[in-house]
């Protein structure tokens, strides 16, 4: 009997090169894009929530910088795929690349204060720079932690 794997796992394996293998994936929101950030003063903390969150919490680097590069999405949820070859957000129903950069500009995935519902980290490039992302699991991030760090030896 052939393996089911979920409509995720298919997207995430797709269009991977001869030899490429699948580290981690997960579904997350990017900040710069994400929406909804509710703070304690109705529609109007939403929007200044929502303010705060792209400008001081979504991205650092210059304009010139691997996280700047990352194009504006529409907000709706991605699936963010580690390979060992690259790291990258493709959509969930297909896994057509959004944006994908070589696995070696990727330092660090860092986990950060929850944000009400939905778990938050970043992830760090080889220049500095950073892209933060949010995600309704925990063990999505820590995943992410594992297919990053680079293998200790004894």
């Amino acid at each position: 009997m052939p393996e089911v794997i979920s409509i995720q796992q298919q997207s995430a394996q797709s269009q991977l090169a001869a030899g490429e293998r699948l580290l981690a994936h997960g579904i997350v929101v990017p900040v710069k894009s994400a929406e909804g950030v509710k703070l304690k003063h109705g529609r109007i903390g939403g929007m200044v929530g929502d303010h705060l969150m792209h400008r001081y919490g979504a991205q650092s680097g210059g304009a010139q910088s691997i996280a700047a590069a990352m194009p504006s999405t529409s907000g709706d949820a991605l699936l963010l795929r580690v390979t060992d070859q690259r790291v990258g957000l493709v959509q969930i129903k297909d896994g057509t690349p959004v944006w994908e950069v070589p696995r070696t500009w990727v330092t660090q995935v860092e986990r950060r204060p929850r944000l009400q519902l939905m778990a938050r980290f970043r992830v760090h490039y080889a220049d500095g720079s950073w892209l933060a992302f949010l995600t309704a699991r925990r063990r999505t991030i820590e995943a992410f932690i594992t297919a990053v760090s680079p293998p200790t030896s004894f």
